[in-house]
């Protein structure tokens, strides 16, 4: 199967998808949605789409992508990973998992789900229910004088 193929077959899917969850399938949101799920499972921040999307001549605004996003994350498509204040990454695998953090990159990685035990949750204020536990484990290299 071409790529062309794959492409068209994903958007007419993404169009499909875009309904079911009440969003309408925008040129925008296809084109944006065809982006992000065509490479699989990966991690992007809003940035990093918006350099995609320029490469690939889609015509938005970084505002439109962080809109995109955040509607993508509200429906389900997507999973937000704040690693600070001031940085998110999406994640387009939304099932349950956690994430290395790698600082001096900037990258985020999936944590095998065997890999991490947690252990009891604490008990919510009254009036509220835990909805997800993320855990992110920040790693940086070892410098030489550490390793030895």
């Amino acid at each position: 199967m071409s790529s062309r193929v794959r492409n068209l077959d994903l958007a007419s899917d993404m169009r499909t998808k875009l309904r079911a969850v009440g969003l309408r399938p925008t040129r925008t949101r296809v084109a944006l949605s065809s982006l992000l799920f065509a490479k699989g499972d990966r991690h992007l921040t809003a940035e990093m789409l918006f350099e995609e999307a320029t490469r690939a001549k889609v015509s938005v605004s970084l505002a439109t992508i962080y809109n995109t996003l955040h509607q993508f994350t509200e429906v389900g498509f997507l999973r937000q990973v704040a690693i600070d204040a001031s940085k998110s990454y999406f994640d387009t695998n939304n099932t349950e998992h956690h994430h290395f953090y790698i600082e001096d990159r900037h990258e985020l990685m999936d944590i095998s789900p065997t890999n991490v035990i947690v252990g009891k949750p604490p008990v919510p204020p009254d009036g509220y229910e835990i909805t997800r536990i993320d855990v992110v484990v920040r790693l940086r290299r070892k410098t030489d004088s550490q390793s030895s």
